[in-house]
């Protein structure tokens, strides 16, 4: 299987584990929550009623905790004591910080990329890539899920598996603001991605890393948007369905332009 294959699954994971018992049945617990404070089905800051998620998962109070505890681990959840279990905050600052940690992250990866991966994975990259290029009626969860396994698919290359896993996180933290950027950049994203995979491709390191820097990159006004329009996707009733509706044949949303 190739790096990207792997990626895309990774970056398309879901509370899908039916498992009944034991580990698997904390596992699926945990998948369920992780998707649930993911695309914040569990509201900004919101305290978590155990006895309700419970209920509402078909599960006990401890597999519950065991899930819960792990999501806190990865900054999904938050603890405080006195209060319990909450929902991660949405603010402009954590979001800024993840993205700028982001881009140290997706550098490296690219330059490590240039000088250790072998021509048969860039060959399966940029043909899976290109097999992706068109994006009509794909919805913008899913060209999300594509465009995350490219950048994943990079940092495997990169022959680093704490950098991988560290990336891995951070996209599942930003994933809502991803999926809300998406929306007006799916053209540029798909440009973007070949620049930065025509650089790999030559294993030219320095071009690969200013075409990787320019792709991901956020302004602080840009986050304090988007972060003002996810708000008005969870809070709004309906508002999130345009994550799951079909793009236009040219892929264009809005004219704003953002970096996802």
């Amino acid at each position: 299987m190739s790096s990207f294959a792997v990626a895309e699954q990774w970056a398309g994971m879901d509370a899908t584990d039916n498992g009944t018992s034991g580990a698997p049945r904390v596992e699926a617990v945990y998948r369920q929550l992780k998707a649930m404070a993911v695309d914040f089905r569990l509201r900004p800051g919101e305290r978590l009623n155990e006895g309700a998620l419970a209920r509402d998962l078909g599960t006990s109070r401890t597999p519950l905790r065991e899930a819960l505890n792990r999501l806190v681990a990865e900054g999904l959840v938050t603890f405080q004591p006195g209060r319990g279990f909450c929902c991660r905050s949405l603010d402009a600052e954590t979001v800024f910080d993840l993205y700028e940690l982001r881009s140290v992250l997706e550098c490296a990866a690219v330059r490590l990329a240039c000088k250790r991966a072998s021509d048969r994975g860039l060959a399966g990259l940029e043909a899976t890539l290109a097999a992706q290029a068109d994006t009509a009626g794909r919805t913008v969860r899913e060209v999300t899920a594509g465009d995350e396994a490219f950048h994943l698919a990079i940092a495997d290359l990169a022959g680093n598996a704490e950098l991988l896993r560290q990336l891995q996180g951070i996209n599942e933290r930003i994933r809502y603001i991803r999926w809300i950027d998406m929306q007006s950049r799916v053209s540029t994203t798909k440009g973007e991605h070949r620049t930065i995979m025509a650089a790999l491709s030559a294993r030219n390191a320095e071009a690969a890393v200013a075409a990787m820097q320019s792709h991901i990159s956020k302004r602080m006004d840009q986050v304090v948007a988007a972060v003002r329009e996810g708000y008005s996707s969870i809070y709004v009733p309906g508002s999130a369905v345009i994550f799951d509706q079909p793009l236009p044949e040219n892929g264009a949303g809005s004219q704003q332009e953002r970096k996802t």
